[in-house]
């Protein structure tokens, strides 16, 4: 529960520090069941709460489906981790009975060498690291990381920039671990200085370099060269009237109504979110693409938007077979469509259906009548006046940290993401997407904007610091409206320096991967010695 309550919208990120350790201490000494019934019903409690935003997906019975099945799934890593680090705790202990009071926890602790204590609070925070790898990769990835809980500590998150998000969780498990076994030792043992300040000193030493190349890091800098002026257009449009044909008309036209408002500011670029168009793109609807002509053109203005697109298979018969595609569009102030770029990381269920390639009538538990293709790669859009290199994003591919690393070259000046969070009404789910994007922000050292169809539309610097995230006068994220920004650019020719991050990806994370499987393979190993004595 402190791990849920970390999250927005409570935001108590200082629970996060304490929760790995209460996990582990509720668990130490126990049997193997045990081990892993107490993690899974921790990982419920982690997941089923913040995630407590799928039961608002307007189908209950697949709202309900999607809730327990990803709840219960991910409860899965956190009864792993669990285990694997209850079970290789140092053999004086693991050998022993199961612990039957704080004291006798404390004896134990005492009884092991500061330098294997140490080592293996280190592992533990290893392993946290793998969890959450995995966590990000298998079944096409459901990207949850705890250093996203701390996204207010901005000297702290600086670490992503070397790291990734994973260095932030790395610090967190390893000092709440680190820190619970050196206070039950000074309870038991005060005198045991070497044992309990062998756990403090170096997680404590760490995160103090940790911050302090985060300060450094948020020094001011000079103010930018250019900028571009960016019109952001959130219509908050409902999701069943986003399904409802005879509404088609009504949100378009709501769209426009805005669009025409905010041109009034005359923005270098006018920006709608995913799925904006009430039908396919402009090339293929002569009504929709007057009213974006009629848009564009007269203010001179560059326009990037969300769509369905298809195109025809080569040589697949006749009729053709169609592909379909999660879309974005390029559009140039003559009105014309200059670049598109297809989604290439979809949503399991809600934009294909694992395995119905080969089993067809998997199509008939979908939401939809027809499932999308993956694009083929990053497709970076150029516009020419103002000079500008955009990377853009559609829904949940701004969440995925190894995804987002091949949408910037040395001279992009910032990522955009276009997304629907609709789905989810006014809940926390916004907070939640544009919290995790914020570190793409920061991992990668530019800026990125956020475009939604009912919140958080906003823009990030390249430090992690959130602008324009409320409209004007008010507090509120989920209303209709357009926002004004201005983001910085690359001066002309400029090549802007890679993060560490951004040069060798996730080197952190599979250190951790290996570390883990080593620690595995040993209690494997170390199994199967003891059966065969």
């Amino acid at each position: 529960m402190m791990l849920a309550l970390a999250f927005p919208k409570f935001e108590l990120a200082w629970l996060a520090w304490f929760a790995p350790c209460l996990i582990l201490l509720s668990a130490l000494g126990q049997t193997g069941k045990t081990i892993l019934k107490l993690g899974y019903v921790a990982g419920l409690a982690q997941y089923l709460v913040p995630f407590y935003w799928l039961l608002l997906i307007p189908k209950p019975v697949e709202a309900v489906l999607a809730w327990l099945i990803a709840g219960g799934l991910m409860a899965l890593y956190t009864a792993g981790w669990t285990w694997v680090c209850c079970r290789t705790f140092p053999k004086s202990f693991a050998s022993g009975n199961s612990a039957d009071d704080w004291t006798q926890l404390a004896d134990r602790l005492v009884s092991v060498s500061w330098r294997q204590l140490s080592f293996w609070t280190f592992c533990c925070a290893a392993a946290w690291v793998a969890m959450e790898m995995g966590i990000a990769r298998i079944l096409t990835g459901f990207p949850y990381a705890l250093g996203v809980s701390q996204f207010k500590v901005l000297p702290l998150i600086q670490v992503a920039s070397l790291t990734g998000v994973y260095g932030v969780s790395f610090l967190m498990v390893w000092t709440s671990i680190s820190l619970a076994m050196a206070t039950i030792i000074v309870l038991r043992r005060p005198g045991s200085y070497r044992i309990w300040l062998g756990q403090l000193v170096p997680p404590l030493a760490v995160l103090a370099g940790v911050l302090v190349f985060g300060f450094q890091r948020l020094e001011p800098r000079a103010a930018p060269e250019r900028e571009l002026k960016i019109a952001l257009v959130q219509p908050a449009i409902p999701q069943r009237t986003i399904w409802d044909p005879a509404e088609k008309t009504n949100r378009f036209n709501k769209l426009v109504q805005l669009s025409h408002a905010a041109l009034a500011e005359r923005p270098d670029l006018l920006v709608w979110p995913e799925a904006a168009l009430p039908d396919f793109m402009t090339r293929y609807n002569a009504a929709i693409h007057d009213a974006v002509t009629n848009l564009v053109i007269p203010g001179k203005t560059w326009m990037i938007f969300g769509a369905n697109d298809f195109q025809a298979r080569e040589n697949s018969g006749n009729p053709p077979r169609i592909d379909w595609f999660n879309s974005s569009f390029l559009i140039a102030p003559t009105g014309e469509p200059v670049a598109r770029y297809h989604k290439r990381h979809l949503v399991m269920f809600g934009e294909y259906m694992p395995l119905a390639r080969w089993f067809p009538f998997l199509q008939k538990f979908r939401s939809l009548d027809r499932g999308f293709k993956a694009g083929e790669g990053p497709v970076p859009f150029h516009l020419t006046e103002p000079k500008a290199k955009i990377s853009v994003l559609i829904c949940s591919e701004d969440v995925f940290p190894h995804l987002v690393r091949d949408y910037v070259d040395a001279d992009t000046d910032f990522l955009l993401n276009l997304t629907n969070d609709g789905w989810f009404g006014d809940s926390a789910a916004q907070w939640h997407h544009a919290i995790d994007a914020l570190f793409r922000a920061v991992e990668n050292g530019l800026p990125l904007v956020r475009c939604t169809n009912n919140g958080l539309t906003c823009w990030i610097d390249s430090r992690g610091r959130m602008h324009a995230v409320y409209f004007p006068g008010t507090s509120d994220i989920y209303g209709a409206g357009f926002k004004i920004v201005k983001v910085p650019l690359l001066a002309i020719g400029e090549k802007r320096l890679p993060t560490f991050y951004r040069q060798y990806g996730d080197w952190f994370g599979w250190s951790c991967v290996v570390l883990t499987l080593m620690m595995v393979w040993r209690l494997w190993v170390g199994r199967g010695r003891k059966s065969r004595r």
